[in-house]
C-alpha cells in the first residue's frame, strides 16, 4: 500500500479531484496550506501584487492499493499540471498497515479501492 501526498493549485483542485474519480479513487483527503517556495516573482491576481511563493495551495492525502499508484499519481499529474512554476509536488510513501475501525477489516482490505 502506498500513501500519496500531493500539493496543487488551488486552481486546479476540481480538476484533480474530477480525474482520480475517472481513475476509480472516489476517498481521499484535503486541506488548504500555505508555503514558501523556491520562486520569489511577484505575480498579479485581479489587480493585486502577491509574492507567488506565498500562494495558497491545496494538499490531497490519499492511500492507495500498490496496483492503483501509477493510474493515481498519473491522474494528479496530468490534471494537475499548467507548465508553469508552481504546479506543485508528489510524493510516495510505503505504507506498513492499515486497520478499517468500523469492520476491523486489515491490510488491502481496509481500504475503499477494490482493484
Amino acid at each position: 500500500m502506498k500513501k500519496i501526498e500531493a500539493i496543487i493549485r488551488k486552481s486546479k483542485f476540481e480538476d484533480v479531484k474530477q480525474a482520480l474519480y475517472d481513475a476509480g479513487i472516489d476517498w481521499f483527503s484535503y486541506w488548504d496550506i500555505t508555503g514558501l517556495g523556491k520562486s520569489t516573482e511577484d505575480q498579479i491576481v485581479r489587480g493585486q501584487v502577491f509574492k507567488s511563493g506565498y500562494i495558497q495551495r491545496r494538499m490531497i492525502t490519499i492511500v492507495v492499493r500498490d496496483i492503483n499508484l501509477e493510474k493515481t499519481v498519473n491522474a494528479i499529474l496530468k490534471s494537475g499540471w499548467t507548465g508553469e512554476t508552481g504546479d506543485g509536488k508528489i510524493f510516495v510513501y510505503n505504507i506498513e498497515e492499515t486497520y478499517r475501525i468500523r469492520t476491523k477489516e486489515s491490510g488491502p482490505d481496509a481500504l475503499y479501492n477494490k482493484e
